[in-house]
């Protein structure tokens, strides 16, 4: 299977590269011919006609499409001669060398029918600038000439040398040169020769050029010197050539010129150091240069023809015949190390660890030309007990470093690949003294300068002056920027400054005693309106008068000194026109303010010198209410409050559901009826110290000692009575109601009417022991007065009991009286009234119910009294 597949791909592989042959042979095997006219070599921006003829192709007999290329673009402007010939014509020739290809369009692509290559020239041009020069040991004369432009063709040019008659001496001719020899054997010494040029080619002949006459006297020049050697200084601002010539001479003088990269020659007069060496000073370091030297001397001849002013001297007058310049010669100087110091400066940020001084040094970069190479590091170095230094680096202008307090001064240096700067001393002592005052900082007429001026220090401290040091920090970023002056100085533009932007500009006098301490003045270069207003707020605010008081603008908003505050105000929804005051900037932001009645809107601008900017954050205030108004008010909602209290107290419905509110959100104690022995009757007549009256309806009876039973004996012996009140008042009962003794009695509500005393169980001999006792009464005082606030009778019934007993043992009934006084209430506000109404009391008579029916075990049934009217 795998040679079934290596077989396939070299079939395929076989197949194509037939193809290819084949179209090879096809494209690039000529099919014909090109002919052009006029035949090369051809006039440049002359028009031309080329024919392309098809010759090698087996239908001949077909009509072709045939297409001519001319440096690669489609000419077409054609004409068919006939099947197999096109011509193509075209109107310009513009290069002195073209490409014609002509091609035949078939199926696939186009075929190559022929090629041709053009030439295109131009007829020289007349010679001129013809000139003659030998020297004394030279066996031949040297003649050159301008040719004029480029012909892009051979040219040749004829040579004659004629006598004054134009009887001919000597003639040659030379190709595409500018120069030709001529020896002097042919020529004699004293005899003047002409000298004319012809030049000619296929596109024609040039004019004749002007004869050039000459005498072999007249053309003699100096010697050609050679440069021997080229060595550059140390600084490599210098050069120093060392030449030679063929003759010597006191009147020679040396001329350089030089070049880089083919540029064009820099005329550069030598300094003679002595005999053949020269000087060339403001040589570029690390650059590649090309020298050429040549001699010069005074010549007395004025008709000289080769001449030149001499201008290494004051006498113009004087001609000057300089030799030809010498072969080049190459060299590239080495690189520069610094010469000059650099700029320094230091700032203080405070004392470090340890108390070490915290210093940060900063320094101005070298200009490019004071240096070659590559800038390595810069070097800061001191001297304690030893020497220290340190190293930056060369991308930063600045160092920090933390110095010990007997640290004076520092040492700067810049370090290149070709030498280091001289080191600078930077004093970090202060002098004491004050820097010279800062004048007026005026604008300098444009937007990033300003002009900075100062006077002078004292004579006794300008001996010590050195220089002057100059800072300006922008504010709020701190931006600090700095440049050195000289002494001599007393104003300086500084540049570079934003519009808009405060500076703070610091003046500092460096002397041999130290620096002095500065004096400083704020400063913009240019201002602009305020980004935006302050911010106002109201402290106090009375009828027609407020104080206020406003936010001091941030320091990159206000892009200006300030110079007043204007603020803006009106009453709220009111129609008139705003009113608006102004205050001046002067360091207080509060101020009263007398303004209308009712709420204001109220807002704040601020102005500079370029005018004012936009109004500040609108508030809106209005007057605060006086005491006595507020006094006013309050009474007034109190008295309402309390007359709708009033009224709706004197409603019992509303009373009613406060008491049922209050008794279903409290405990049950709170309302509970507990007995109250304050006004317990017994304790009112014991206080007596009398025999009480025991016929006195109002007054509990004697009490017995209490025997406790259960419930079941107390229901046996004690049934529950019903009393009729209108049976009562009748005495009977009436028909249809219940009688005494029922099950059903009483008929009142259990809440409001019944009766939650139990009667005290006692015998009879005992009970009528107690009668005639009073030694127990202190011990059931409260007894009595228990049964009474437990009792609840109905409204208007009141339940007294006898002290004897009227019921015998074995009865089942009990009898009530003919009617029961419907009332409860209890006279007991005050005591002493009670007290005194006893007497009359205890004179109404007692009627007493005979009480039968009921079981008494020997104990003792309540006595039911009722008081009987007096009538």
């Amino acid at each position: 299977m795998n040679h079934l597949a290596t077989i396939f791909r070299c079939t395929i592989l076989v197949f194509f590269l037939q193809y290819l042959l084949t179209t090879f042979d096809h494209r690039f095997i000529p099919l014909g011919e090109l002919t052009v006219e006029p035949a090369s070599p051809v006039l440049l921006g002359s028009s031309l006609t080329i024919y392309c003829s098809i010759q090698k192709f087996q239908h001949l007999n077909e009509w072709f499409d045939i297409l001519l290329e001319l440096n690669g673009e489609t000419v077409n402007k054609w004409n068919r001669v006939n099947q197999t010939t096109m011509t193509f014509t075209v109107p310009s020739v513009r290069r002195p060398k073209s490409t014609a290809l002509c091609k035949l369009k078939t199926d696939r692509w186009p075929q190559v029918v022929g090629e041709l290559q053009i030439q295109a020239g131009l007829p020289p041009d007349r010679p001129k600038n013809i000139i003659c020069l030998t020297t004394r040991s030279s066996e031949a004369v040297n003649c050159s000439w301008s040719k004029g432009q480029q012909t892009h063709i051979t040219t040749y040019y004829n040579v004659t040398i004629s006598r004054s008659n134009w009887t001919q001496v000597h003639s040659d001719v030379i190709q595409d040169s500018g120069e030709v020899s001529i020896g002097k054997g042919l020529l004699d010494v004293n005899t003047t020769y002409m000298l004319t040029i012809t030049g000619y080619n296929q596109l024609g002949e040039s004019a004749q050029s002007d004869p050039f006459p000459f005498c072999l006297q007249d053309i003699v020049i100096p010697e050609t010197p050679k440069i021997t050697r080229v060595e550059f200084e140390r600084d490599s601002t210098a050069v120093m050539l060392l030449w030679k010539t063929a003759e010597f001479s006191e009147d020679l003088r040396p001329y350089i010129r030089l070049r880089t990269h083919n540029e064009t020659w820099l005329d550069a007069e030598g300094v003679g150091i002595h005999q053949n060496l020269t000087e060339v000073e403001n040589i570029r370091p690390l650059t590649e240069y090309e020298f050429q030297l040549k001699t010069c001397m005074i010549t007395l001849f004025v008709k000289h023809i080769y001449t030149t002013s001499c201008t290494n001297r004051t006498n113009t007058s004087e001609m000057c015949v300089c030799s030809r310049w010498s072969s080049s010669e190459w060299k590239t100087s080495p690189g520069k190390g610094p010469s000059q110091q650099l700029d320094v400066w230091r700032t203080f940020s405070g004392t470090g660890t340890n108390g070490r001084k915290e210093v940060t040094v900063l320094w101005k970069p070298l200009p490019a030309e004071a240096y070659s190479g590559e800038l390595q590091l810069y070097k800061i170095s001191w001297t304690t007990e030893q020497n220290q230094e340190v190293s930056c680096s060369p991308a930063v202008l600045q160092c920090s470093l933390q110095l010990s307090a007997e640290v004076q001064a520092l040492n700067i240096s810049a370090v290149t690949s070709c030498g280091m700067s001289p080191p600078v001393k930077l004093s970090l002592r202060l002098s004491g003294v004050t820097a010279p005052a800062l004048g007026d900082l005026t604008s300098a007429g444009n937007d990033d300068t300003i002009l900075v001026s100062w006077s002078q220090l004292e004579n006794k401290q300008q001996s010590e002056l050195l220089y002057y040091v100059i800072e300006w920090i922008s504010q709020p970023d701190a931006r600090l920027q700095w440049k050195k002056l000289d002494k001599d100085l007393q104003n300086t533009s500084i540049t570079g400054l934003t519009v808009g932007v405060r500076y703070k500009v610091y003046l500092y006098a460096v002397t041999t005693g130290g620096v002095s301490n500065p004096s400083s003045r704020l400063v913009y270069s240019n201002e602009k309106k305020p980004v935006s207003g302050p911010s106002v707020s109201v402290l106090v605010h009375v009828e027609r008068r407020m104080q206020i008081q406003w936010d001091e603008l941030p320091l990159e908003e206000r892009r200006g000194f300030i110079t007043h505050y204007t603020i803006y105000f009106h009453t709220l929804g009111s129609s008139s026109t705003e009113a608006k005051v102004s205050v001046p900037e002067s360091g207080q932001r509060k101020m009263w303010l007398d303004c209308p009645g009712g709420t204001l809107v109220l807002q704040m601008t601020a102005s500079n010198s370029a005018g004012e900017g936009p109004p500040g954050k609108r508030i809106s205030s209005q007057p605060a209410t006086s005491p006595v108004d507020l006094v006013i008010v309050l009474v007034f909602i109190i008295t309402v409050f309390i007359a709708i209290i009033a009224n709706l107290m004197c409603c019992s419905c509303v009373r009613k559901r406060i008491k049922q509110s209050c008794m279903s959100w409290g405990p049950s104690w709170l309302v509970e009826n507990m007995p109250k022995l304050g006004h317990s009757k017994a304790i009112q007549l014991l206080k007596l110290e009398s025999e009480p009256l025991y016929t006195s309806i109002q007054y509990d009876p004697p009490l017995s000692p209490i025997t406790v039973i259960s419930q079941d004996e107390s229901d046996q012996v004690y049934p529950m009575i019903q009393i009729d009140v209108s049976q009562t008042e009748s005495g009977g009962p009436t028909a249809g109601e219940p009688s005494v003794g029922s099950d059903t009695w009483p008929p009142f509500d259990s809440q409001q009417n019944h009766c939650s005393y139990k009667p005290q169980n006692a015998t009879l001999a005992h009970q009528e022991g107690l009668k005639n006792s009073s030694t127990n009464a202190d011990g059931l005082i409260g007894q009595s007065n228990i049964v009474e606030d437990f009792i609840d009778f109905p409204a208007g019934l009141s339940c007294d009991f006898h002290r004897e007993p009227v019921c015998a043992e074995g009865s089942k009934e009990n009898v009530l009286g003919d009617r029961v006084i419907q009332e409860r209430r209890l006279f007991e506000e005050e005591e002493e009234s009670a007290l005194n109404t006893v007497e009359t009391r205890t004179t109404n008579t007692m009627e007493t119910l005979d009480v039968s029916g009921i079981a008494l075990n020997g104990g003792y049934f309540p006595q039911v009294t009722f008081p009987v009217s007096k009538h």
